[in-house]
């Protein structure tokens, strides 16, 4: 009998852990799963701000004596093609407050393009936007699309970024500002407009719009 006694008290005791154990683990994947439900939330329950940014890109193109954009590769039919299609070019271009060389520097533009069309000036872009100043410093900003140079306005996605602008989407009007073929030196204007999470980024609430 005693034996027995001893025996169910053993079982007993291990159910109990059993028990215990699966009850924390649960409280645990509960905790994750609101953590997660929150984030989600926060995303796509008014969390988001719209933000719009106006800035300019100094385009220091190649045969420019500080030339920032680079031809990398290029096509077999590159140099016969009227529209240089299969060149592709790195760049780092300074952006800046205005549109003046010496206006404030706020960052650097930063990527590749590729002139993808046959027919006519199309280029395919990948850029990224690396704020350097303000409450933005260390952000980046990423832009991702079809650019028709010829065209007045250029419209361009955004697709995501870094820092302030995780979970970034929106888009970009790009404008030729000013060109000199003489230099090889062109002003991009980019009006951008982007949403950006409030609650993810708690501590950049109070950002002016206008620090740029």
């Amino acid at each position: 009998m005693a034996k027995l006694v001893s025996s169910i008290g053993l079982i007993l005791t291990i159910t109990y852990c059993l028990i215990s154990t699966t009850d924390v683990h649960a409280g645990k994947q509960g905790y994750a799963a609101e953590k997660e439900n929150k984030f989600f939330r926060d995303i796509c329950l008014e969390k988001e701000k719209l933000m719009t940014l106006q800035v300019y890109v100094q385009d220091l193109r190649i045969g420019n004596p500080h030339a920032t954009v680079f031809e990398v590769a290029k096509a077999s039919i590159t140099d016969s093609s009227p529209f240089s299609f299969g060149s592709v070019h790195v760049l780092d271009d300074l952006v800046t407050a205005g549109p003046a060389f010496n206006s404030t520097p706020i960052g650097r533009i930063q990527g590749l393009t590729t002139n993808s069309d046959l027919s006519t000036f199309g280029i395919a872009m990948n850029l990224n936007f690396y704020f350097t100043v303000g409450k933005l410093a260390g952000s980046t900003l990423s832009i991702l699309g079809r650019n028709q140079v010829m065209d007045n306005q250029r419209e361009l996605p955004v697709v995501g970024g870094t820092g302030f602008f995780r979970f970034a989407r929106g888009y970009a009007i790009q404008t030729t500002y000013s060109i000199d073929f003489e230099t090889n030196y062109a002003v991009l204007g980019y009006t951008i407009y982007t949403t950006y999470n409030s609650n993810l980024n708690e501590r950049h609430d109070a950002i002016e719009i206008d620090v740029l």
